[in-house]
């Protein structure tokens, strides 16, 4: 799960007295906030959304943040089913995302962003055990337990609070050398009353979390049994027990207060989705390092037949073979999945990787032509053909379709970074700093975005309209930058 107790524990321990040179923080000293205290008279919204990609940059320095537009589109569509089903997240704004790591577990930053490592969306054995830790993360996001964290913490500057939220949740990670490092850094002191605090949290979210899964349509006695099922994980292999255990610990009486909330709502069945079980699949064959090992691996599971989903570990195989060149197979395989289902995307984008590899760029691009021709706002079946664009030397084109996925995820860090491509390789100096720009400001760096839009308006032969909406958006920066720097950049 989340990374709290270790976050509540650094944020509460350091801040003021270490950074401004008062003397040590005293435990006694801080009060645990009221419930009914309301974190946005501490932090606005517009500050939280700053610390929010503040966070986000420090994620993507040290984390394997997955650019994948299945995976992503995968975890995303989870986390908004999720999203509209809790009544307390209305009006507020959701990122869910993939990290490639073998880790289980997930963690909620600040600005309602909220990482899922790999590990766990491989840990989980039905849908509705991942969508129970999702939904235990959302309800951490709308219950601001972060940001009644952070509250001792309000005359902070952003960029220094992102730095240890990002400590707090990544640190033992990524590594707990670097953690400790950064907490040491800031000479932070322990608070012991925290524990507390987060257990509460913790009881808060999983309630809430069963409610919004049970509105959902999945099943509440999920939760329960993941914990369960973790917990004896942990209990056999202590050395290498799951992430989840570490950080939120699952105590006999979290277990049964689970079932008892679930037992409320009743048992509610729901199958899998093919997404879910395709999703993993996917992410089974690419954590093996050699194509080799995937290609055993689903080879041994085809023929025994130790799997969940047929047509799933069937694509898992079909992706090792492309991984291993081994075409001939590959095509054997989907000819096998299209012919169940013509229209799944994960089939489709498979078809038209498989015809690029084997050298027939034009049918690639007309597959994923026709099947946008059905689905005209698909972006991730946009974002594949973009990228075939790229590797045909289409830049021009790929640019073209870029823009418009662009105006259907304006805030798609991985479209920005291809648009920058695609602007490179087709010879817009001004497109390449434009969009190069945006992909910083998405991640948080304000001046440098400036930077690269001031640029952009030195470049030779920009089309009026183009330098038109350059200036436009370097003057909006402009002043996001004038409003931080009176600011000084409080949270509050």
């Amino acid at each position: 799960m989340c990374r709290l107790p270790r976050l509540r524990h650094l944020l509460a321990s350091a801040l003021l007295p270490a950074l401004l040179g008062a003397g040590a923080v005293q435990a006694q000293h801080f009060e645990l906030p009221d419930l009914s205290s309301s974190a946005d008279a501490v932090m606005t919204q517009g500050a939280e959304t700053r610390l929010g990609k503040a966070f986000m940059q420090h994620v993507r320095e040290r984390l394997a943040v997955l650019d994948d537009p299945l995976l992503a589109s995968y975890i995303e569509s989870l986390g908004r089913s999720l999203v509209l089903a809790d009544p307390d997240a209305e009006g507020r704004r959701f990122t869910f995302f993939l990290i490639d790591e073998p880790v289980v577990n997930a963690f909620a930053g600040p600005g309602g962003y909220i990482g899922v490592y790999a590990g766990l969306v491989l840990a989980a054995q039905t849908e509705s055990e991942l969508a129970a830790v999702i939904a235990h993360e959302i309800a951490h996001v709308t219950q601001r337990h972060l940001m009644r964290g952070v509250e001792d913490q309000s005359r902070l500057s952003v960029p220094a609070t992102a730095l240890l939220v990002a400590a707090a949740i990544l640190g033992a990670q990524v590594s707990s050398d670097a953690g400790m490092a950064a907490i040491v850094g800031i000479q932070a002191a322990a608070i012991q009353h925290q524990i507390n605090f987060t257990r509460e949290n913790e009881k808060e979210a999983d309630r809430i979390g069963i409610s919004t899964l049970v509105r959902a349509g999945h099943d509440p006695y999920a939760m329960a049994g993941f914990f369960e099922r973790l917990s004896r994980a942990g209990q056999i292999h202590d050395s290498a027990a799951p992430e989840f255990l570490r950080t939120h610990p699952v105590t006999s009486n979290r277990i049964a207060e689970a079932l008892q909330r679930a037992e409320r709502f009743g048992a509610r069945q729901r199958p899998d989705s093919l997404r879910f079980h395709l999703t993993r699949a996917r992410l089974r064959e690419r954590a093996y390092d050699r194509a080799e090992q995937a290609v055993a691996h689903f080879g041994a599971t085809l023929r025994e037949g130790r799997y969940r989903n047929a047509l799933a570990e069937r694509y898992g195989y079909a992706l090792a073979l492309l991984r291993a060149r081994d075409y001939g197979g590959a095509e054997r395989e989907l000819a096998r999945l299209l012919a169940a289902q013509p229209s799944q995307p994960e089939f489709v984008v498979l078809e038209a990787e498989l015809a690029q590899r084997r050298g027939r760029s034009d049918e690639a691009l007309s597959i994923l032509t026709q099947s946008l021709a059905l689905s005209p706002n698909d972006w991730v079946l946009g974002t594949v053909r973009a990228r075939l664009l790229l590797e045909q030397g289409r830049a021009r084109q790929a640019l073209d379709a870029l823009e418009d996925l662009a105006r259907l995820r304006p805030d798609d860090v991985m479209l920005y970074d291809l648009l920058e491509q695609a602007a490179l390789k087709s010879g817009n100096r001004a497109a390449t700093h434009r969009y190069r720009a945006e992909r910083l400001y998405l991640l948080g760096d304000l001046e440098p975005a400036i930077r690269q839009l001031e640029i952009a308006l030195r470049q030779r032969d920009i089309p009026y309209h183009d330098a038109a909406q350059i200036q436009a958006r370097l003057d909006a920066l402009r002043e996001e930058e004038r409003d931080r720097r009176e600011r000084d950049d409080p949270l509050g």
